[in-house]
C-alpha cells in the first residue's frame, strides 16, 4: 500500500471514530434505538439541468453484528468494490458491530451524452437516462454493475438493446463449457431457466454479439469483475430496466477511472483504480483532464496538485475537492449523514 494511501487511509480511519458529533443527524441513543436520518434514494435522481454532473449524497452507516459489504451493497444499491474503496480500513466480511462504513452513494456522471443506457467500467456503473418528460426534466438511474474479468473484459464502444428476454435460455460458448470442465463442474450445452441459470430472469441482448446485460442468480458478485464480459446487475435492478428501457435504446459503453468536474464552486476529482488492463499513461492524461476542465471554466482557482496525486492514489471512488483552498478528506466526511441501517442483523445479545 503506497504511502499517500496509508496516510489518507489514516486520517479516514482518524474521522470515522472520532465522535459522533462529526456527522450531521441525530446520534442520541433512545434505549437501542438510535434516531438517525432515513436514507437518501441512491439509484434516481432528477436533474437540474444538463451541467449537473454531480448527483447524490455521502452517507456513513454502523454495522450491525454480522453485516458484511455484501448486505450492506445489496441494501444500498451499491456494488462491493465501491464499499471496499471508500473503506479499505475494514475488513469486508467482518466489519465488526458499530464500525462506520462510508456508503459512496455520490456519484460524478460520466463524461458521455446523455442518451440511454450508459455504462463506465471502471467505477463498474450503470446509468440510465430515460427520455426528459413532457416539462423537459430529466433523470438518471444508476445501478452497480459486475463486469468482465481480466482476460475477458467487458468491450467500450456504442451499441444498442436489439432484444429482450425474460427467462432466458443460457447457451454457454465453447470455451466457457471447457473452464467449468476443468474445474469439475461440467455444463449442458444449454442451461434453462432457473436458479442455476446465470442469466438470471431478465437479459438486454446487445448489439455486440455475445455481449448481454442481464441478471443473475449470484448477486454477491455485482459491482466486482467476476463475467465473461457481460454485464450483470442484482435481480431487481435489471427488472426494472428491462421494464424502463426499450428495445433499441442506445447503449454506451465508457472506461474512465477518474472524472474531474465542477460543482457549486469546487472542483472535484473521482478517483477509481484503473482496471488492471487499462495500459494508458494516466499520470499525463489525467493532468490533462484537470487543467482542460479549469481552462473550459476560465477559472484561475489554484490547483493544489498534490491532492490531485494523493485523491489518485487514494483511489476512494468518491468525489473529493482537489484545489488548494478547499476543504480535505476529514471535512469531506464531516459533512457525511449517519444514516439508518437497512441491514437486517441478529441484535448482539441473541448472537451466540
Amino acid at each position: 500500500m503506497g504511502v499517500v494511501r496509508v496516510l489518507l487511509l489514516s486520517l479516514v480511519v482518524l474521522v470515522l471514530s472520532g465522535c459522533a458529533g462529526l456527522f450531521r443527524g441525530d446520534d442520541t441513543l433512545s434505549g437501542t434505538e438510535a434516531r438517525l436520518a432515513p436514507p437518501i434514494v441512491s439509484d434516481r435522481f432528477l436533474l437540474s439541468g444538463s451541467e449537473q454532473r454531480v448527483v447524490g449524497e455521502l452517507q456513513i452507516i454502523e454495522t450491525g453484528y454480522d453485516d458484511t459489504f455484501v448486505d450492506i451493497a445489496r441494501a444500498y444499491n451499491l456494488g462491493f468494490d465501491e464499499l471496499v474503496e471508500a473503506n479499505p480500513q475494514v475488513d469486508p466480511w467482518l466489519p465488526g458491530e458499530g464500525t462506520r462504513i462510508v456508503l459512496p452513494t455520490r456519484f460524478v456522471l460520466p463524461d458521455v451524452e446523455r442518451e440511454g443506457i450508459v455504462i463506465n467500467v471502471a467505477s463498474k456503473r450503470l446509468f440510465f437516462f430515460p427520455e426528459p418528460d413532457e416539462d423537459g426534466a430529466q433523470a438518471v438511474i444508476t445501478h452497480p454493475i459486475g463486469i468482465g474479468r481480466e482476460g475477458a473484459a467487458t468491450p467500450t464502444g456504442v451499441t444498442t438493446v436489439t432484444s429482450k428476454g425474460r427467462d432466458p435460455v443460457w447457451w454457454p460458448t465453447a470455451s466457457i463449457r471447457r473452464e467449468y470442465a476443468a474445474e469439475g463442474n461440467p455444463l449442458p450445452a444449454q442451461v434453462m431457466p432457473g436458479p442455476d441459470n446465470p442469466l438470471g430472469k431478465y437479459v438486454l441482448i446487445l448489439g455486440m454479439p455475445s455481449y448481454l446485460i442481464h441478471g443473475t442468480n449470484k448477486p454477491a458478485g455485482v459491482g466486482m469483475r467476476v463475467s465473461h464480459g457481460c454485464v450483470r446487475l442484482f435481480p431487481e435492478n435489471i427488472e426494472a430496466l428491462f421494464e424502463l428501457a426499450p428495445v433499441g435504446v442506445k447503449v454506451t459503453i465508457v472506461n474512465q477511472p477518474y472524472a474531474v468536474v465542477w460543482d457549486e464552486g469546487q472542483l472535484l476529482l473521482e478517483a477509481h483504480a484503473p482496471l488492471v488492463d487499462d495500459e494508458r499513461d494516466w499520470d499525463e492524461l489525467l493532468s490533462d483532464q484537470v487543467t482542460t476542465v479549469v481552462a473550459a471554466n476560465q477559472s484561475d482557482a489554484a490547483i493544489d496538485w498534490q491532492r490531485v496525486t494523493d485523491v489518485r492514489e487514494a483511489a476512494f471512488g468518491v468525489p473529493l475537492p482537489i484545489l488548494a483552498s478547499a476543504p480535505g478528506v476529514a471535512d469531506v466526511l464531516r459533512d457525511a449523514t449517519l444514516v439508518n441501517n437497512l441491514v437486517a442483523h441478529i441484535p448482539s445479545d441473541k448472537a451466540h
